[in-house]
């Protein structure tokens, strides 16, 4: 996160217990080399974790949240302690009735905060894993528990998740889902006010540009008919609180060994993205998340003035846009390369569909 949001949202609970940013996107934007080095927002951990998979030299995690840096040390005090079925379960990707017993084993190799922190949770995580505690993660489950039923039958959402050719998910969607009652639910629970009230912090929306809904409907179609649902874990976790046989890159059990045995690797830190740039930390490539967003255009302008001066020849600076529109500056056009090319491919094959734009930006040598 940066600094000025700092002064604008409140840090002091977990925002987003998982990630919603699709990390096979990530993955490929900054494939490369091995032995490389990254910085990447923490959010929920996730992504840095699947950076892991990329075989570099460091991964140098930051966020200005506590909340979400303890997020990132379950993981990976958890991924230390239980095979990839437990894991699972403690995140919430799977049923369990032993969540509490998972967490408290897990929590007794942490140091006293951390300790503190998950058992001051550990009724949440035992009800809707660690992956379901965040403010985001309670916002969609008002929409699953309380909403949905209103709009659509268990059958309908189930069938969501049988995989069809595209021009049967599109009559799926038209002729079966898109009723007037889900249209109504959209334009209300995905209004700005209900989203700054219960999923996302007011402030996030000081830039956005356009109506948030129209922006979600936009995206959902996306979702459900260019993209196979059935093999979407983040529509799974939203329709279902929890995800069916696919899963985001990080909680695969294809990755699970690489991922551990690179822990070591991470250097997780509290702070803002300035503060990373100021410490002269450099990089061969920037998760930076949707951190342009906050930004008013000028420091937008500073903070990415800033990047480029400890960004390594050839590293890439990638980011999401939800609703605000950013990209690189004209100041600095002639020093940067835009990535088209990695930018189709993730925007292609993107799950998480809530960002309206993915890109994906070289410095030149």
């Amino acid at each position: 996160m940066t600094a000025q949001i700092a002064t604008k949202a409140a840090f002091d609970r977990i925002r987003y217990a998982q990630l919603w940013e699709d990390a096979d996107v990530l993955v490929h934007a900054l494939a490369g080399a091995p032995g490389r080095t990254f910085a990447t927002i923490c959010s929920a951990g996730d992504n840095a974790l699947a950076l892991l998979t990329l075989d570099p030299r460091r991964v140098i995690v930051v966020d200005l949240s506590p909340a979400q840096i303890e997020c990132l040390k379950l993981r990976i005090a958890a991924m230390r302690a239980l095979d990839h079925v437990a894991y699972l379960e403690l995140l919430g990707a799977r049923p369990s009735r032993r969540r509490r017993a998972l967490l408290d084993g897990v929590t007794t190799t942490m140091d006293d905060d951390s300790q503190a922190f998950w058992t001051a949770r550990r009724d949440d995580v035992a009800r809707h894993g660690a992956g379901g505690v965040g403010k985001f993660e309670a916002y969609f489950r008002i929409l699953k528990t309380w909403l949905l039923p209103l709009a659509q039958s268990r059958s309908t959402v189930a069938d969501v998740f049988v995989s069809r050719p595209p021009a049967e998910r599109r009559r799926f969607h038209d002729e079966r889902w898109n009723n007037w009652r889900w249209r109504l639910l959209l334009k209300v629970f995905f209004s700005r006010a209900a989203m700054g009230q219960l999923g996302r912090d007011p402030a996030f929306f000081d830039h956005v540009e356009g109506s948030v809904s129209d922006h979600v409907v936009r995206r959902i179609v996306h979702a459900a008919v260019d993209l196979d649902p059935a093999d979407n874990p983040y529509l799974h976790w939203i329709l279902t609180g929890g995800m069916g046989e696919t899963l985001p890159l990080a909680w695969r059990s294809e990755h699970y060994d690489t991922i551990r045995d690179r822990l070591d690797r991470l250097d997780v830190r509290v702070g803002s993205f300035e503060g990373l740039i100021a410490a002269g930390e450099r990089a061969d490539g920037f998760n930076l998340s949707d951190i342009f967003e906050y930004m008013d255009a000028d420091t937008f302008a500073a903070v990415y003035r800033d990047l480029i001066k400890v960004a390594n020849s050839n590293a890439r600076l990638v980011y999401w846009n939800m609703m605000a529109p950013r990209r690189v500056p004209k100041a600095f056009k002639d020093a940067i390369v835009t990535r088209t090319d990695l930018e189709a491919a993730g925007k292609a094959m993107d799950k998480a569909f809530f960002y309206s734009d993915f890109v994906v930006e070289e410095v030149r040598a």
